[in-house]
């Protein structure tokens, strides 16, 4: 191709032989050519599973967005009835803490130990399965031991939910973040601001009135939950004030017959005691304390 009008110039055409094939040495080799052989780790390989971390992540996110962690109270150690639970994806290794050849004088064992050889043996895999076979079913050792891990922790994870669950029926104990969730959705729709757990609501301010009755000391299992002070803690209401919101009738009716989270003491106690502990918490008002 001439690109001026002398005729001496040279013409150099496209499909001249001589001129040379551009190389590029960044083009990936296709291996489906060469039996046995696998792809390049980098960049091939590594591409491939930034991706698909990639895509982990995004549904993970997404995840947390669309379910938030649950938010209970501030740490209370004085709450009895709180009832300590791990995040999700540590309940099999909760679980596996209670059974007591891991735990108590093995604790050393279920701590370090279990999980020692269970990530050990994660990190030496790719140096003892050297087999070129990447079908699931032409490697058994591999895949059993991966099927009987994941069904371990299902199996584990399971238990330990259910035992949590029954903890709860037990003990009539609502999880604090349900139970600050439904004071919340019910301070909004009575129009009232969110309930603050930080702040006792006026009635941690009310002095105990009467603190040497009798009555007092039968009233140590209301006590053991609502706390020795009358506060209350974490979702337990406060009985400081409680007579200026309940009359001795229903004080003595909650006792009797429970309320919510609260079971029965009228197996802890007669019915004359329970009257004379719901005519001191009758007591407890504001005014009466002035």
């Amino acid at each position: 191709m001439a690109h001026g009008h002398k005729s001496t110039e040279k013409v150099v055409y496209v499909g001249d032989s001589r001129v040379r094939k551009g190389t590029m040495p960044n083009t990936p080799v296709d291996y489906t050519a060469f039996p046995g052989k696998s792809e390049a780790f980098i960049p091939n390989f590594l591409l491939k599973e930034w991706m698909v971390g990639v895509v982990a992540l995004v549904g993970f996110l997404a995840l947390t967005i669309a379910h938030p962690a649950p938010l209970g109270y501030p740490a209370d150690p004085t709450n009895a009835s709180f009832i300590p639970m791990p995040d999700w994806y540590f309940l099999f290794l909760y679980q596996l803490l209670k059974y007591p050849y891991v735990s108590g004088d093995f604790v050393v064992l279920g701590t370090v130990g279990v999980p020692g050889v269970a990530f050990g043996a994660l990190l030496l895999a790719p140096f003892l399965d050297t087999g070129k076979e990447r079908r699931f079913y032409k490697r058994p050792i591999a895949s059993g031991l991966l099927i009987l891990s994941i069904l371990a922790c299902v199996y584990l994870t399971k238990v330990s939910w259910d035992h949590y669950q029954h903890q709860l029926e037990i003990n009539h104990v609502t999880p604090e973040h349900i139970d600050r969730a439904n004071k919340a959705r019910e301070a909004y729709e009575a129009g009232q601001p969110r309930p603050n757990p930080i702040q006792q609501q006026g009635a941690a301010e009310v002095p105990i009135v009467d603190a040497d009755d009798p009555a007092m000391e039968l009233a140590a299992t209301c006590l053991s939950c609502h706390g020795t002070d009358m506060k209350g803690q974490g979702s337990i209401p406060s009985l400081r004030g409680v007579g200026d919101r309940l009359s001795e009738e229903q004080i003595a009716d909650i006792i009797t017959n429970g309320q919510g989270a609260m079971p029965s003491q009228a197996d802890q106690h007669t019915p004359e005691e329970i009257d004379q502990i719901a005519a001191w918490l009758a007591k407890q008002k504001a005014e009466a304390a002035e």
